[in-house]
């Protein structure tokens, strides 16, 4: 062998992808907030119906544990779209 290397074959289709958790932790931010603006609007709603109000400081700090499933569930779901797409 003259030290010459073959051609590398295309890398498969499946390499490269982002997984969920890699998504999950870019959406955080995202859904965090977006579950701290729903926590506070069903406070809302629920004041209306004769329940205590929750205020934004209190809906924020649920938000940060209740961010993870979301952010979660919005990284699978971006995951299927981005296959979707690639198919």
């Amino acid at each position: 062998m003259s030290g010459i290397k073959s051609p590398s074959r295309k890398e498969p289709a499946t390499e490269g992808k982002w997984p969920v958790w890699k998504l999950a932790i870019l959406l955080y931010p995202a859904t965090a907030l977006t579950v701290a603006i729903n926590l506070f609007l069903a406070g809302l709603i629920a004041n209306s119906a004769g329940f205590g109000v929750i205020e934004p400081v209190t809906a924020i700090l649920w938000s940060i544990p209740l961010g993870i499933p979301a952010s979660w569930l919005a990284g699978r779901w971006l995951r299927g779209l981005m296959d979707e797409a690639d198919d």
